[in-house]
């Protein structure tokens, strides 16, 4: 997913995307651990998207606090 189609969606959904792509990374560290995983590249990728997740996050919430201190 791409950061303009992240942009697009409404802060509940980013929130919710959120949660549910952390816990897809807890569950791939557990396999890496236990083995099973065979495509380590999901853990970057997975990462990254949390961080691309946050950083609108962040975005939305800085516009906020400038949109109201004025």
């Amino acid at each position: 997913m791409n950061t303009e189609q992240i942009r697009l969606m409404s802060i509940e959904e980013l929130k919710a995307k959120l949660a549910d792509t952390r816990q897809e990374l807890m569950n791939l560290r557990f396999q890496v651990v236990t083995g099973q995983l065979t495509d380590t590249s999901r853990l970057k990728v997975t990462r990254r998207l949390i961080a691309r997740y946050m950083s609108v996050l962040r975005e939305r919430e800085l516009s906020e606090e400038r949109e109201g201190g004025k």
